[in-house]
Protein backbone atom coordinates (compact mmCIF):
# COMPACT_ATOMS: atom_id res chain seq x y z
CA UNK A 1 0.00 0.00 0.00
CA UNK A 2 1.17 3.49 -1.08
CA UNK A 3 2.14 5.86 1.83
CA UNK A 4 0.22 9.61 2.49
CA UNK A 5 3.03 11.77 2.37
CA UNK A 6 3.89 14.09 5.28
CA UNK A 7 5.74 17.08 5.50
CA UNK A 8 6.14 18.81 9.25
CA UNK A 9 5.99 22.55 10.05
CA UNK A 10 6.76 23.87 13.15
CA UNK A 11 9.62 26.33 14.18
CA UNK A 12 10.60 24.17 17.40
CA UNK A 13 12.61 21.21 16.36
CA UNK A 14 11.64 18.79 19.59
CA UNK A 15 7.76 19.44 18.42
CA UNK A 16 9.36 18.46 14.73
CA UNK A 17 10.81 15.17 16.02
CA UNK A 18 8.48 13.99 18.47
CA UNK A 19 5.54 14.98 15.33
CA UNK A 20 7.91 12.68 12.74
CA UNK A 21 8.33 9.54 15.55
CA UNK A 22 4.79 9.37 16.54
CA UNK A 23 3.08 9.69 12.87
CA UNK A 24 6.03 7.22 11.64
CA UNK A 25 4.63 4.67 14.03
CA UNK A 26 1.63 4.24 11.72
CA UNK A 27 2.73 2.06 8.36
CA UNK A 28 0.21 4.47 6.95
CA UNK A 29 2.30 7.53 6.88
CA UNK A 30 5.58 8.47 5.89
CA UNK A 31 7.32 12.01 7.28
CA UNK A 32 9.13 12.98 3.77
CA UNK A 33 10.88 16.47 5.58
CA UNK A 34 10.53 18.47 8.72
CA UNK A 35 10.76 22.59 8.22
CA UNK A 36 11.09 25.16 10.98
CA UNK A 37 9.77 27.71 8.43
CA UNK A 38 7.00 28.49 6.21
CA UNK A 39 9.55 30.02 3.80
CA UNK A 40 11.40 26.58 4.14
CA UNK A 41 8.35 24.41 3.78
CA UNK A 42 7.14 26.41 0.81
CA UNK A 43 10.48 25.39 -1.28
CA UNK A 44 10.76 21.69 -0.11
CA UNK A 45 7.15 21.31 -1.05
CA UNK A 46 7.71 22.56 -4.55
CA UNK A 47 9.80 19.95 -4.70
CA UNK A 48 8.68 17.21 -2.71
CA UNK A 49 4.75 17.94 -3.52
CA UNK A 50 3.90 15.77 -0.48
CA UNK A 51 0.03 14.41 0.03
CA UNK A 52 -0.74 16.61 3.14
CA UNK A 53 1.36 19.90 5.17
CA UNK A 54 0.76 19.38 8.44
CA UNK A 55 1.32 23.23 9.52
CA UNK A 56 1.80 25.15 12.85
CA UNK A 57 -0.16 28.33 12.77
CA UNK A 58 2.65 30.01 15.14
CA UNK A 59 5.93 30.88 13.12
CA UNK A 60 8.68 32.82 12.62
CA UNK A 61 7.86 35.41 9.41
CA UNK A 62 5.46 33.94 7.75
CA UNK A 63 2.48 32.45 10.13
CA UNK A 64 0.75 29.58 9.08
CA UNK A 65 -2.54 31.19 8.01
CA UNK A 66 -0.43 33.17 5.13
CA UNK A 67 1.49 30.06 4.50
CA UNK A 68 -1.55 27.90 3.69
CA UNK A 69 -2.32 30.71 0.85
CA UNK A 70 1.30 30.33 -0.69
CA UNK A 71 0.52 26.43 -0.45
CA UNK A 72 -2.25 26.52 -2.63
CA UNK A 73 -0.30 27.89 -4.94
CA UNK A 74 2.87 26.40 -5.10
CA UNK A 75 2.37 22.75 -4.40
CA UNK A 76 -1.67 22.76 -5.07
CA UNK A 77 -2.12 18.80 -4.61
CA UNK A 78 -1.18 19.59 -0.54
CA UNK A 79 -3.72 18.93 2.02
CA UNK A 80 -3.29 21.35 4.81
CA UNK A 81 -3.91 20.13 8.32
CA UNK A 82 -3.36 23.35 10.52
CA UNK A 83 -1.98 22.65 14.42
CA UNK A 84 -2.15 25.09 16.89
CA UNK A 85 -2.70 25.85 20.70
CA UNK A 86 -4.61 28.44 19.95
CA UNK A 87 -8.39 27.47 21.10
CA UNK A 88 -10.13 29.68 19.49
CA UNK A 89 -12.34 28.98 16.92
CA UNK A 90 -11.66 31.85 14.99
CA UNK A 91 -8.36 30.77 13.96
CA UNK A 92 -9.80 27.07 12.43
CA UNK A 93 -12.74 29.36 10.71
CA UNK A 94 -9.29 31.43 9.08
CA UNK A 95 -7.17 28.42 7.99
CA UNK A 96 -10.08 26.25 6.62
CA UNK A 97 -11.08 29.94 4.56
CA UNK A 98 -7.98 30.24 2.99
CA UNK A 99 -7.49 26.74 2.14
CA UNK A 100 -6.74 23.95 5.14
CA UNK A 101 -8.59 21.01 5.15
CA UNK A 102 -8.35 20.71 8.54
CA UNK A 103 -6.91 22.38 12.05
CA UNK A 104 -6.28 20.64 15.45
CA UNK A 105 -5.12 21.70 18.37
CA UNK A 106 -2.05 20.60 20.38
CA UNK A 107 -3.98 19.17 22.95
CA UNK A 108 -5.38 16.36 20.82
CA UNK A 109 -4.51 13.10 21.16
CA UNK A 110 -2.81 11.20 19.08
CA UNK A 111 -5.42 8.88 17.97
CA UNK A 112 -7.56 11.82 16.61
CA UNK A 113 -4.21 13.29 15.00
CA UNK A 114 -4.26 10.23 12.68
CA UNK A 115 -7.93 10.58 12.39
CA UNK A 116 -7.71 13.78 11.09
CA UNK A 117 -5.23 13.03 8.74
CA UNK A 118 -6.72 9.72 7.08
CA UNK A 119 -9.47 12.09 6.91
CA UNK A 120 -8.17 15.26 5.30
CA UNK A 121 -6.61 12.19 3.01
CA UNK A 122 -9.75 11.15 1.85
CA UNK A 123 -11.19 14.65 0.94
CA UNK A 124 -13.05 15.35 3.89
CA UNK A 125 -12.36 18.55 6.22
CA UNK A 126 -11.90 17.68 10.02
CA UNK A 127 -12.36 20.25 12.70
CA UNK A 128 -10.73 18.70 15.96
CA UNK A 129 -13.87 17.54 18.91
CA UNK A 130 -12.25 20.39 21.50
CA UNK A 131 -12.88 23.50 18.56
CA UNK A 132 -16.55 21.66 18.13
CA UNK A 133 -17.15 21.58 21.92
CA UNK A 134 -16.29 25.36 21.73
CA UNK A 135 -18.45 26.16 19.08
CA UNK A 136 -21.56 24.56 20.33
CA UNK A 137 -21.35 25.79 23.87
CA UNK A 138 -20.62 29.49 22.13
CA UNK A 139 -23.58 28.84 19.92
CA UNK A 140 -25.97 27.66 22.72
CA UNK A 141 -24.45 30.63 24.42
CA UNK A 142 -25.41 32.88 22.14
CA UNK A 143 -28.93 31.79 21.63
CA UNK A 144 -30.18 31.90 25.36
CA UNK A 145 -28.34 35.29 25.68
CA UNK A 146 -30.37 36.56 22.50
CA UNK A 147 -33.62 34.78 23.44
CA UNK A 148 -33.68 36.10 27.17
CA UNK A 149 -33.39 39.97 25.28
CA UNK A 150 -36.79 38.80 23.66
CA UNK A 151 -38.48 38.78 26.61
CA UNK A 152 -41.47 41.31 27.45
CA UNK A 153 -41.65 42.96 30.90
CA UNK A 154 -43.99 40.72 31.76
CA UNK A 155 -42.59 37.11 31.15
CA UNK A 156 -39.34 38.77 33.22
CA UNK A 157 -41.92 39.45 35.86
CA UNK A 158 -42.16 35.62 36.21
CA UNK A 159 -39.38 34.57 35.71
CA UNK A 160 -38.29 36.52 38.48
CA UNK A 161 -41.24 34.87 41.02
CA UNK A 162 -40.42 31.62 39.58
CA UNK A 163 -37.08 32.13 41.37
CA UNK A 164 -38.33 32.82 44.35
CA UNK A 165 -40.48 29.30 44.26
CA UNK A 166 -43.76 31.20 43.67
CA UNK A 167 -46.49 28.66 41.90
CA UNK A 168 -48.43 30.02 38.82
CA UNK A 169 -51.55 30.16 41.27
CA UNK A 170 -49.39 32.47 43.37
CA UNK A 171 -47.96 34.38 40.90
CA UNK A 172 -51.29 35.20 39.59
CA UNK A 173 -52.48 37.00 42.83
CA UNK A 174 -49.58 38.83 43.36
CA UNK A 175 -49.62 40.30 39.40
CA UNK A 176 -53.39 40.23 39.53
CA UNK A 177 -53.84 38.58 37.04
CA UNK A 178 -56.00 35.14 35.50
CA UNK A 179 -53.83 31.56 36.34
CA UNK A 180 -54.58 30.65 33.10
CA UNK A 181 -52.25 33.90 31.84
CA UNK A 182 -49.99 33.30 33.71
CA UNK A 183 -49.59 29.14 32.24
CA UNK A 184 -49.51 31.07 28.91
CA UNK A 185 -46.78 33.47 29.24
CA UNK A 186 -44.70 30.30 30.60
CA UNK A 187 -45.20 28.71 27.74
CA UNK A 188 -43.73 31.23 26.04
CA UNK A 189 -41.04 31.60 27.79
CA UNK A 190 -40.65 28.06 27.33
CA UNK A 191 -40.66 28.45 23.15
CA UNK A 192 -38.60 31.73 22.93
CA UNK A 193 -35.92 29.88 25.41
CA UNK A 194 -36.12 26.60 23.43
CA UNK A 195 -36.77 24.33 26.61
CA UNK A 196 -38.88 21.43 27.12
CA UNK A 197 -40.91 21.84 30.21
CA UNK A 198 -41.72 23.57 33.57
CA UNK A 199 -38.46 21.72 35.39
CA UNK A 200 -35.83 23.17 32.71
CA UNK A 201 -37.04 26.26 32.87
CA UNK A 202 -37.00 26.21 36.46
CA UNK A 203 -32.86 24.59 36.06
CA UNK A 204 -32.61 26.81 33.58
CA UNK A 205 -33.62 29.79 35.83
CA UNK A 206 -31.66 29.29 38.75
CA UNK A 207 -28.36 28.61 36.32
CA UNK A 208 -28.30 31.64 33.87
CA UNK A 209 -30.69 34.22 34.54
CA UNK A 210 -30.72 37.13 37.58
CA UNK A 211 -33.22 39.37 36.57
CA UNK A 212 -34.54 42.25 38.95
CA UNK A 213 -38.38 43.01 40.13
Amino acid sequence: MEKTTILIVDDHKLIRETSSFVLQSDPSFKVIAECGSAEEALEAAKHLRPDIVLLDINLPGMNGLEATLQFRKYSPGSKILGLSMHLQPTYARQMIRNGAMGYVTKNSSTKEMFHALKEIQAGRKYICKEIKEILANKMISDKQEKDIHDLTHREVQIINYMKKGYSSKEIARALITAVKTVEVHRYNILKKLNLKNAAALIDFVNKNYSGND
